[in-house]
């Protein structure tokens, strides 16, 4: 079934917006993230209910809170069967708000899937009401035409976040600036990953961590508009190469196969002989904090090897809400009001989408420096870094190509299965996952 969204829902908007404002507003996505977020800085917030599911505004208004996984496209599918049916659903059972992430969103802002609501047809201007995001959001929240669809509170800049004492025992120094010096480069830190290994430490815990550096540098996308055949970048090709060789050398650890699982949060441990991570804002907040079992001030941020953006979550009116008004209200207070995102980003260490706002965030160290990194500003290294970003090309198959060629070239590093071997998994694995892809085509 090709990843497009039923034409079914067009001219669902213009009607709507000339409507009665519905008291439901329902929003569709995955985690507590974005619900935070408003109780903290939409101001016609009231109250929630203790279970999560309900937010009250001032105007007796209901937003009901709709979340699925997004762990093995759960999200997406129990998105995709609402928008389904959005065209038949009574006011107060459809969609009128959704969130996406960067892996596929292109699906959603595709403009014959006509899903997302231009934000212009909401009263949004793009060039003026959201002149002050980085523009690698907005081309990243717009379709093929240009016109924007989607709006997000979040850049996510990546940084190199590593472990001072190791810094220490193998520099004799923790200084991000020095440890800057010893990781700006794919070649400098390869020198260096030899250092770290002949004091018994890794560079990172596994293959997958550098995944993402080399896949926002592809040229083209994975799969080109109105076609039906995956292209596999050289970068690509690239990290297949790179890991297996770092992977040898003993620069990752052997034991942590991928991310996200047992053996990767523990990596981030006390206990760990792992040197560094590369993340972005959400991954030091919400992923490397949890899995720390010591005290604050172990870990720093520097500049990475290469610029990189990692994740976002896209805000999207849908089309055929009986909320536009809502919509675009909460779109505005969550993306283009920069005191509130400066407020975001001081309450949840979210890097956020004002250049203004960062560029502020990242002298004020009072206000802007986190207790976990020591006392350290990290906006001061993420906000270059953002300034920098060129975002990848994007298609609608991003998430199953980024999540499967990890898995069978997994295989190939761990051993299992040679060279051609993995190749031929992952040809198999996407034609399942994506019945209409025709042709898998690899570099020469």
């Amino acid at each position: 079934m090709r990843e497009r969204m039923p034409r079914r829902m067009r001219g669902g908007s213009d009607a709507a917006s000339d409507a009665d404002e519905g008291k439901v507003i329902n929003i569709y996505c995955w985690n507590n993230e974005f619900r935070e977020r408003v109780e903290e800085v939409y101001p016609e917030v009231k109250e929630t209910s203790k279970d999560g599911t309900v937010t009250t505004l001032n105007d007796g208004t209901e937003i009901h809170w709709i979340i699925n996984p997004n762990q093995d496209g759960v999200y997406q599918q129990k998105l995709d069967e609402a928008l389904m049916n959005q065209a038949d659903a009574s006011a107060d059972d459809k969609v009128d708000i959704f969130l996406t992430e960067v892996d596929y969103v292109n699906k959603y802002t595709d403009a014959e899937a006509d899903v997302a609501m231009p934000l212009k047809d909401l009263g949004i201007d793009p060039e003026t009401d959201l002149a002050d995001q980085y523009s690698f959001t907005k081309v990243t929240a717009s379709d093929v035409n240009g016109v924007q669809r989607g709006s997000t509170w979040q850049c996510c800049p990546g940084l190199l976040v590593y472990r001072r004492d190791i810094a220490k025992d193998v520099f004799g120094t923790d200084d991000p600036e020095k440890v800057g010096e010893k990781v700006k480069d794919w070649d400098t830190l390869k020198a260096t990953a030899e250092e770290l290994k002949a004091k018994g430490y890794f560079t990172f815990s596994s293959y997958a961590d550098t995944f993402r550096l080399y896949g926002n540098s592809i040229a083209q996308s994975w799969v080109s508009p109105g076609e039906t055949v995956i292209r596999v970048d050289q970068k690509i090709m690239d990290w297949v190469s790179d890991s297996k060789e770092w992977l040898d050398a003993g620069y990752f650890d052997k034991n942590v196969k991928g991310q996200w699982n047992d053996d990767w949060n523990k990596a981030m441990g006390s206990a760990s002989k792992v040197f560094a991570f590369l993340f972005p804002a959400w991954g030091i907040d919400f992923t490397l904090k949890d899995n720390w079992d010591g005290g604050d001030g172990t870990w720093a941020v520097t500049n990475p090897p290469q610029e990189y953006n990692w994740g976002g979550s896209y805000i999207h009116a849908c089309t055929g809400t009986d909320n536009p008004k809502h919509a675009k209200d909460i779109i505005l207070a969550l993306t283009a009001n920069k005191d509130n995102l400066l407020k975001i980003s001081q309450k949840y260490s979210d890097f956020t989408n004002t250049q203004s706002g960062m560029q502020e965030a990242a002298v004020h160290d009072k206000e802007f420096s986190s207790d976990f990194l020591g006392g350290q500003n990290a906006f001061t290294y993420f906000s270059p870094v953002a300034e920098s970003i060129q975002i990848a090309p994007l298609s609608a198959y991003d998430q199953g190509c980024v999540e499967l060629i990890q898995n069978s070239f997994s295989d190939y590093f761990q051993g299992q299965v040679d060279f051609e071997k993995a190749k031929a998994n992952f040809e198999t694995a996407i034609i399942e996952r994506y019945p209409d892809i025709t042709e898998i085509q690899w570099p020469e």
